[in-house]
């Protein structure tokens, strides 16, 4: 997984999100994280549904937070657990440092946060700052996405610093127009250059 990568929050979102996603998509998303762990799983599988419907004409792809994929075969697991993770087609995880790094199995990206302050991200220490970030994808075995406070403004250093693409979810969900967002973010990451996926990227 490389480019930008748009995470779920309905609660902060501007509009619902199947339409939210779609004006994503219409800026160049190709990735989305569905999150919305707290709604009965029939509900979110329904919304799992229709973002697959979104994504699929363009040849997007829907990943589930959690472990279970509702129908898909793509998830993306806290840095907490399961291990090890299923086997799947995609499987992501979240990790904050280098020791969460080094638990990686067959794991084909890591999302690592905070890099930058957010509001989104409470809780997991002082952001990463672009230096902290360079040095988790130097550890890292698998493609790092970077995640916490990235605009199209910070998107950039981000890809410089040798991360396969960033993530973001505040910054899309708040947005009153997701897809001139997303289109800043698809060519802020472009501008570097071709992406500097570091690690092996696993099959």
């Amino acid at each position: 997984m490389r480019g930008v990568v748009v995470l779920t929050d309905r609660r902060q979102a501007t509009r619902p999100l199947v339409p939210l996603v779609e004006s994503a998509v219409e800026g160049g998303a190709r990735y989305v994280v569905l999150r919305e762990k707290d709604l009965p799983r029939e509900e979110r599988a329904a919304l799992a549904a229709a973002l697959r419907s979104v994504l699929a004409p363009i040849g997007g792809r829907l990943v589930v937070a959690g472990p279970d994929p509702l129908g898909g075969d793509a998830v993306h697991l806290t840095s907490g657990g399961p291990y090890p993770p299923p086997e799947l087609a995609l499987v992501g995880r979240s990790c904050h440092d280098a020791a969460e790094l080094e638990r990686l199995t067959t794991e084909h990206y890591a999302m690592v946060s905070p890099v930058f302050p957010t509001a989104s991200k409470p809780g997991y220490g002082p952001p990463l700052g672009i230096g902290g970030l360079a040095r988790l994808v130097a550890r890292s075995p698998v493609p790092v996405l970077a995640l916490g406070g990235v605009t199209p403004q910070t998107a950039r250093d981000c890809i410089a610093a040798g991360a396969a693409g960033v993530a973001v979810m505040g910054t899309v969900m708040r947005a009153d127009d997701p897809a001139h967002v997303v289109r800043g973010l698809v060519s802020a990451t472009k501008s570097v250059g071709p992406f500097a996926a570091r690690g092996g990227v696993r099959s």
